[in-house]
């Protein structure tokens, strides 16, 4: 399958280290099988880093993952919104896993976060106002290892 990468820069050889750590599924490298939401992606970076090139990353992907602990939030929301917010809030809980897969949340996150972690908002709430994109998907690489077994490089476009 191919996935894709919204940045400012061709990234042959992803790592996880270069990742801001407090992300839906906690540091890592994230893709998407959708590339039209790599394309947002790569336009938002780019316009938060001026005289940046809007680049999108284009790789296939091993279905293979073997023995790797791969953490897939499929439907579930309520599971995926105290995952999220543990991530958002530092929790290291993301580090169990080698690869993690699921929805993408929306703008809200942010604030949502706050108000449910406070105690302002219950659950309920919450999972109501953060809704998360019905079309849109993340794939965080964790660690090393799953990315050098998963993903091999295949080309990138401006945008």
């Amino acid at each position: 399958m191919i996935v894709y990468h919204g940045s400012t820069e061709v990234i042959k050889h992803p790592d996880v280290l270069h990742s801001y750590r407090l992300l839906d599924f906690g540091q890592g490298f994230y893709v998407t099988t959708v590339k039209e939401q790599a394309m947002r992606w790569a336009r938002r970076k780019a316009g938060l880093q001026r005289n940046r090139p809007a680049i999108v990353d284009c790789y296939r992907m091993s279905d293979d993952v073997g023995n790797l602990k791969h953490k897939n939030f499929s439907e579930d929301l309520m599971e995926w919104i105290d995952f999220v917010c543990k991530c958002r809030d530092g929790n290291g809980c993301y580090k169990d896993y080698d690869l993690i897969s699921g929805k993408v949340a929306n703008d809200k996150v942010f604030r949502v976060v706050d108000l449910y972690h406070t105690g302002l908002w219950d659950k309920e709430r919450a999972l109501k106002e953060i809704k998360a994109y019905p079309n849109y998907d993340q794939i965080a690489f964790i660690t090393q290892r799953a990315i050098d077994r998963l993903l091999i490089y295949d080309s990138f476009f401006e945008v």
